[in-house]
């Protein structure tokens, strides 16, 4: 019913800075929680951070500082601003969305993006 489309991957340089989009359709936007996640080949998906409608924001405590989450409810667009990246950052990144406010893990969230690859190199 909702679908969402990750864009904005790609190869950056460590110490960068990226901006992936999440474009939703379907549903209404407003009533979902959207949040960020990542995933590396053989690791369980990551929480990176999550925005109410409203765009009250949280984040893993790692990650505090470096990335921020925003929103856009007439585009319909979820934004992860991505600075001062690091190698260990490198994985697919997925946009999903829940109905609870606060989820952290990946089975309360009802719909997922494809993902997409950002790369970070030294």
């Amino acid at each position: 019913q909702v679908q969402l489309v990750e864009s904005g991957g790609g190869l950056v340089q460590a110490g960068g800075s990226l901006r992936l989009s999440c474009v939703a359709s379907g549903g209404s936007f407003r009533s979902y929680h959207m949040g960020w996640f990542r995933q590396t080949p053989g690791k369980e998906r990551e929480f990176v951070g999550g925005i109410h409608w409203t765009g009250s924001t949280y984040y893993a405590d790692s990650l505090k500082g470096r990335f921020t989450i925003s929103r856009d409810n007439a585009k319909k667009t979820v934004y992860l601003q991505m600075d001062s990246l690091k190698l260990e950052d490198s994985a697919v990144y997925y946009c999903a969305a829940a109905r609870n406010w606060g989820a952290t893990h990946p089975n309360e969230y009802d719909y997922w993006g494809q993902g997409t690859q950002v790369t970070v190199s030294s």
